[in-house]
């Protein structure tokens, strides 16, 4: 299995989504997302960032609509619960610099845990954060897993709407 999941990602994207960690099919398939409950793709799809329903094979095409995809802690998981809050700390200056590097115009974060990892925020609201990281703007997405019942398929295609209608006026 590889222990490396590769960004999706290009200098001065729109949106580059970030997830908490690879998950284990992601990590062995080498395509983000890839799981058959994972809600990420229809709801790209659904609140208007892609043209058509992208597999998670056809990730890369991500970059054509000017969007990527990486994630805070590189370690995959069956679940992110495994991870230690100090894989979150020794993530946070290789991340910072991807962000300096490729300076999305937003970065949109698929749940609290990593955004309030990173910032060392307690209570993190969903949608636009008021303060700026690294020059990108910062956005708390309801996470698409399949494992994450809080929030109907329509509730997350909602909060992604959100963005792209920011991020896309």
């Amino acid at each position: 299995m590889s222990t490396h999941l590769p960004d999706v990602i290009a200098p001065g994207l729109a949106v580059l989504f970030c997830g908490i960690n690879p998950g284990l099919l992601a990590a062995e398939t080498g395509h983000h997302f890839a799981g058959r409950s994972n809600r990420f793709w229809q709801v790209l799809h659904r609140s208007g960032f892609t043209p058509t329903l992208f597999a998670a094979e056809e990730g890369h095409r991500l970059l054509e609509v000017g969007c990527g995809i990486t994630a805070v802690v590189r370690r995959p998981t069956a679940g992110a619960g495994e991870l230690g809050r100090d894989e979150f700390a020794s993530a946070a200056a290789p991340f910072n610099a991807m962000l300096r590097k490729y300076k999305p115009r937003y970065i949109a974060f698929l749940g609290k845990t990593a955004y309030a990892a990173l910032t060392a925020q307690r209570d993190v609201a969903w949608g636009r954060q008021a303060v700026l990281m690294q020059g990108c703007i910062p956005w708390v997405l309801p996470n698409p897993s399949g494992r994450n019942r809080s929030f109907t398929l329509e509730a997350l295609v909602g909060a992604y709407a959100s963005l792209q209608q920011a991020a896309f006026p």
